[in-house]
């Protein structure tokens, strides 16, 4: 059970992972919306795999299992976050039949020692009920805010 770096050949494997993470995560998806993440989601996996994303994998028997992604971005510096560069944690997942292996856990540590080596200030996820314990059990803590969580949606 080897932790890799996911390249350019695995596009098409995280394509496939990637919705059947948001499949588990938001319900049935439209047809559309399957589409358009087929035909579109290689493109940005090309540009930025690498880059400023970090997609970690384990495989059994040669095929992805279970992945983390780790996107980095660099930020004008605060007290917060005093390097500049934070990170935030997507689409942790495994398949149904790997699951209660110790995957996503090993994934998690291998990300946050990378983390630490990329000099992050700090990595942020979104956790849900499931991964909360993963995520405590790591190191990640509940985080408070003076401010309000706010977002624009486009229309």
């Amino acid at each position: 059970m080897n932790v890799e770096k996911a390249t350019e050949a695995d596009i098409g494997a995280l394509v496939e992972l990637r919705i059947a993470y948001l499949t588990e995560d938001d319900g049935p998806l439209d047809a559309d919306v399957i589409e358009s993440i087929r035909r579109d989601l290689p493109g940005y996996y090309r540009r930025h795999l690498g880059a400023d994303l970090f997609v970690y994998v384990i495989r059994d028997a040669g095929s992805i299992c279970s992945c983390a992604f780790l996107l980095v971005v660099e930020k004008p510096m605060s007290p917060a976050f005093i390097t500049g560069r934070t990170g935030t944690v997507l689409n942790v997942y495994t398949r149904p039949a790997c699951r209660r292996r110790g995957y996503a856990r090993r994934l998690m540590q291998a990300l946050l020692d990378d983390a630490q080596a990329m000099d992050l200030s700090v990595v942020e996820l979104k956790a849900t009920e499931d991964g909360y314990p993963l995520y405590r059990l790591v190191g990640f803590v509940d985080d408070t805010s003076k401010y309000h969580p706010m977002k624009w949606v486009r229309r």
